[in-house]
């Protein structure tokens, strides 16, 4: 896959969004957390993804896959290079990445609507008396 494909690709999942992040970075977030990160200036450019614990140990056993930096502790995998999967693979580890973020991501609450005073005509609060 490349660029285009993937960011069309992301972007087609519900509350997707995009961003650019430290410089150089296309950050895809659901919900403002990160699922997928491409780094557009890298040569060649590179991709990160969350995985599965299981996917994980398989996924960094591969050439040019290995634990992403920072948050490879966390079971993120960053691929050296866009062809490091095959089309098929990586839009199904895109998706699994995009499922386990939006699993944990905050859901938006709507507020509740603010409660309005009371004024009197002239606009003025009401005060009330206080009891010394």
């Amino acid at each position: 896959m490349n660029v285009d494909e993937i960011r069309k690709y992301c972007l087609a999942f519900p509350g997707a969004t995009e961003n650019l992040q430290w410089g150089d970075d296309l950050c895809f977030k659901t919900r403002g957390k990160i699922f997928v990160t491409l780094a557009l200036t890298a040569v060649p450019q590179k991709l990160c993804f969350k995985c599965t614990p299981q996917t994980f140990a398989e996924l960094v056993e591969r050439e040019n896959i290995r634990p992403a930096p920072y948050v490879g502790r966390y079971k993120w995998a960053i691929l050296d290079r866009l062809d490091a999967l095959s089309q098929e693979e990586l839009r199904e580890f895109i998706r699994q990445s995009y499922e386990m973020v939006a699993a944990k991501a905050p859901k938006m609450q709507a507020q509740p609507p603010k409660r309005k005073r009371k004024r009197t005509p002239a606009g003025k609060r009401k005060t009330r008396a206080r009891k010394h």
